[in-house]
């Protein structure tokens, strides 16, 4: 009997610094190997939100050597679930993949206190989809 394929998911932002790096940080964290993450923004910024690294930090997840990265078609192609998060119609679109939008406000300027809430909710977010995607999340 083989295995299930592992799924690969991507998250997509305008920046690539808050929303899409935390919603990453979480699903590799949480998904211990059984899923394999990309982030990307349609613009992206030059550095991750300093506030959102804080953010992951006090619930003990370092991105600090994360840096923002280009949306691309190749990476739309290659993912069988793709969410969004803000990015208007800026991604490609490819049928026989799963599309999400997640409702999500925009860390971008807030200080961390104001993250925190944003956090909270992409880690909900992040463990449902793991056990929609039949992985389910590591220490849960």
């Amino acid at each position: 009997m083989s295995a299930a394929p592992i799924p690969t998911v991507l998250f997509v932002c305008v920046h690539n610094a808050g929303r899409s790096q935390m919603a990453a940080a979480f699903l590799t964290h949480l998904g211990r190997g059984r899923v394999r993450v990309r982030s990307a923004g349609s613009a992206p910024a030059d550095a991750v939100n300093p506030a959102v690294v804080e953010a992951l930090h006090e619930v003990g997840i370092d991105i600090s050597a994360e840096t923002p990265k280009v949306l691309t078609v190749d990476a739309v192609r290659e993912s069988d679930v793709v969410i969004t998060m803000g990015c208007g119609d800026a991604c490609p679109f490819f049928p026989g993949k799963r599309y999400l939008d997640w409702q999500l406000d925009d860390p971008a300027g807030q200080g961390v206190a104001a993250v925190r809430p944003i956090r909270d909710r992409i880690e909900q977010l992040v463990r449902e989809l793991l056990g929609e995607l039949g992985v389910g999340a590591a220490g849960s």
